[in-house]
């Protein structure tokens, strides 16, 4: 690994590996997971709630005073009330529980309102996105930035496309739109690994609406040490309370952001 990790940085990689082991060993059992569904596409396994428990019993060991937003427990507030970790023990559980093998680990560190870390663990191929304010975004111990694309017609975007119906067909027209002026659109699955592949310049934009602040804590961080640019779609700055995301390079950002929303 690099050698500018801070100790909280350290601490997250180390609760993402710890959490990783025994969801590997679930993704290989797959046929003998419970599995209960919270709504049409939406899923929730034992082993997002078991992975949610290590990260959480590993990073409170580890700072004590530090409060939590995690997907399946809700809000905890922690004796330093400043600070909180925001989680997603599975970013593409519906991925997971269909043997496919494309999700991730998300963990930020909010720090008196500030997204300052975050870490994205893709435990299959073993691939750690991690980030933190002032030193850069790195894959395991390399340096990643976005793409220096400059064009959209050269370039591929990520999105994801809402399980509500009524949101769809938004999101169907800012797609025939990214498409008709880009190589391509893709849809995997996991706004968070989206992010982070932003980040690391394999995709080079991603669009979505209507996400979670664990959706996309992390990714904030990622694309913002990798020199990329990430706001609302509309502009805004309010990404966690809104949960709309454009994400790209400095290039780029302008027209792909008017692109989205053009005719709408």
């Amino acid at each position: 690994m690099a050698t500018n990790q801070s100790p909280n940085i350290t601490i997250m990689i180390k609760a993402a590996r710890k959490a990783s082991s025994k969801l590997r060993r679930d993704f290989g059992e797959i046929e003998q997971l419970q599995i209960s569904n919270k709504g049409p596409g939406d899923f929730v396994t034992n082993a997002d709630i078991r992975t949610e428990e290590i990260l959480r019993d590993t990073l409170d060991q580890a700072r004590p005073g530090y409060g939590f937003l995690m997907e399946e427990s809700g809000e905890t507030i922690g004796s330093e009330k400043n600070k909180r970790w925001i989680i997603d023990p599975i970013d593409g559980t519906t991925n997971f529980i269909h043997g496919i093998p494309h999700f991730a680990i998300s963990i930020a560190l909010e720090d008196n309102g500030e997204l300052v870390a975050g870490v994205i663990y893709e435990p299959i191929n073993d691939q750690m996105f991690w980030a933190e304010r002032g030193n850069g975004a790195w894959l395991n111990d390399r340096r990643i930035r976005v793409s220096g694309r400059r064009h959209m017609g050269d370039s591929i975007f990520a999105t994801g496309i809402p399980l509500v119906k009524k949101s769809q067909k938004n999101i169907f027209k800012q797609m025939e739109n990214v498409i008709s002026k880009s190589a391509g659109v893709r849809r995997f699955g996991s706004a968070a690994l989206d992010l982070a592949y932003v980040a690391a310049g394999r995709f080079d934009g991603f669009w979505e609406t209507n996400l979670n602040p664990w959706d996309i804590a992390a990714g904030i961080v990622l694309i913002k040490e990798s020199g990329g640019i990430i706001s609302e779609i509309n502009g805004g700055t309010n990404l966690l309370e809104t949960g709309s995301v454009v994400a790209t390079n400095p290039n780029l950002y302008t027209e792909f952001k008017k692109t989205i929303y053009k005719n709408q």
